[in-house]
């Protein structure tokens, strides 16, 4: 996995610095996360592996998948990456662009899984303490998970906090074996 990051990471930051040059962050966001998903179509990945077609062949056929939802700069973005056999890395490339993204305009995206219902109000107070213990702007995205018994479980980038009652008893049986 890292090797893969590694190799889309200059694909990642060229996309970047072109997309906040022209003020497109979102517009690339969009067409990468689209490009990523179409990568990975079982169709799709049988046809950038065929060894009979160009790269050339390759990115016509992707670029044709898409239609008009990419501009000629993300066109030519796949052309590029085609040529040089990273047509596969797309979802990394997609995955890291919106990582710069997201340090760019200090923000985070934070999942929290929850045992029960959060309602409005509790999210609210959920994000606005994660911003200021994150420093930056939180989104939060909302799962219920029945099996955490009680309480919630926050992922944010790196960070992650268990407070739940399944996270709780898991220590215990931790601390009790050893």
């Amino acid at each position: 996995m890292a090797e893969l990051t590694t190799l889309a990471r200059p694909y990642a930051k060229a996309a970047f610095e072109h997309a906040q040059a022209h003020q497109q962050l979102a517009n690339w966001s969009a067409m990468l996360g689209l490009a990523a998903a179409v990568s990975q179509d079982d169709t799709m990945q049988r046809l950038l592996k065929a060894p009979r077609l160009t790269s050339a062949e390759k990115a016509a056929a992707f670029i044709q998948v898409c239609g008009d939802k990419f501009d000629a700069q993300v066109r030519n973005f796949i052309h590029v990456a085609a040529e040089n056999e990273r047509l596969q890395l797309l979802p990394e490339i997609s995955a890291l662009f919106d990582l710069y993204k997201a340090e760019q305009e200090r923000s985070v995206d934070a999942e929290v899984t929850s045992a029960f219902a959060l309602n409005q109000e509790q999210q609210d107070k959920l994000a606005k303490v994660l911003s200021a213990r994150l420093g930056r702007e939180v989104r939060l995205h909302v799962a219920e998970d029945a099996s955490l018994i009680g309480g919630v479980v926050i992922r944010a980038g790196d960070l992650v906090i268990d407070g739940s009652v399944r996270g709780k008893i898991a220590q215990l049986a931790e601390a009790l074996k050893s």
